[in-house]
């Protein structure tokens, strides 16, 4: 059985991408130092507590279950902590990936998969948005992962391993079956909130700006589900073995707006969001939705559970998991 590191494996999108590899006949070996992840989520392989720039339990994971390939999914995440502290962006998200990096580069390892992000590409000049689009990110946390990308091509071009970038549009959903789904803490994306917010666990939700350029003038963004998500690192995994190399989008090509998705919870949930309307984030745009299409010709993958819909009964069946009937 093949081993593959998955740095991040007890977080939200670790955990599916772990549950993934597993269903697909390889070995997921969890390298999480806990501080975002949970630790019952890591149930598909081993765990090894650790940050990703402890060089020496990397070392160890690596001999110890003959690691072939690593998904890099650490990190931090959220746009709005990346403006105001920076530099622990990039020391969270490069200075320590390039330890990562440097370790699994030393073994000959053979490929590696990257948590990329739309991030990368700033304000869209058209939408929806394919890899040849400029890369001009708004914010530290798209500088960080853009400067990983950069890396990764670097160390392919001087006879490193292959690698890919994965970059997500808005992850959402769960495998709430298996006991999985999205848990930040704190918590700051929408499809969550809103379940929260109607299940009276979370206070009102915020739609952050209702006079943009769209039909209702909220924000559209696309949404693409978490289980999906993984699927595309198990076949970008088997790209890299293969020799190949690259950055594709991960989204469904289809947007939604901030209102309609607090509709489809209300909907699904049978009961309201209560929310309100507050000024505009800075920086946010009117419309981020990917061109699906590389992945979907290259790395035969598509966003086969990502309806509107179906992300939002596996979250809020999740959130219910969680709390019970109320």
């Amino acid at each position: 059985m093949t081993a593959i590191l998955v740095a991040g494996g007890a977080g939200y999108v670790g955990a599916h991408v772990c549950r993934a590899l597993a269903r697909n006949g390889f070995l997921p070996v969890a390298l999480d130092d806990l501080s975002a992840g949970k630790r019952e989520f890591a149930k598909w392989g081993p765990l090894v507590e650790a940050r990703i720039d402890d060089a020496a339990a990397i070392d160890a994971a690596l001999a110890r279950w003959d690691i072939k390939g690593c998904v890099h999914l650490a990190g931090s995440i959220e746009v709005g902590r990346s403006m105001r502290e920076p530099l622990a962006f990039w020391r969270n998200n490069v200075a320590a990936s390039l330890v990562l990096i440097e370790r699994l580069s030393a073994t000959a390892i053979g490929a590696i998969v990257f948590s990329s992000t739309a991030a990368v590409y700033g304000a869209p000049d058209s939408v929806p948005i394919p890899e040849s689009h400029p890369l001009r990110p708004a914010n530290p946390y798209g500088e960080t992962k853009l400067a990983i990308e950069r890396v990764l091509a670097a160390l392919r071009a001087a006879g490193g391993p292959a690698w890919m970038a994965l970059r997500y549009f808005n992850a959402a959903g769960a495998a709430f079956a298996d006991g999985i789904g999205e848990a930040h803490e704190p918590e700051t994306h929408l499809i969550p909130l809103a379940c929260l917010a109607a299940l009276g666990q979370a206070p009102m939700l915020s739609v952050m700006g209702d006079d943009y350029d769209t039909p209702d003038g909220t924000a559209i963004r696309d949404y693409v589900h978490v289980e999906d998500l993984a699927d595309a690192h198990v076949a970008a995994l088997r790209a890299c073995f293969e020799g190949r190399s690259g950055a594709y989008n991960l989204g469904s090509g289809t947007g939604h707006s901030v209102s309609e998705v607090i509709e489809t919870v209300a909907r699904i949930g049978a009961r309201p969001v209560p929310f309100r309307i507050v000024p505009r984030r800075a920086g946010d745009v009117a419309r981020l939705v990917a061109d699906p299409t590389a992945a979907g010709r290259d790395l035969a993958w598509r966003a086969g559970r990502s309806d509107l819909d179906g992300i939002v009964d596996s979250a809020w069946r999740w959130h219910m998991s969680q709390s019970g009937p109320i």
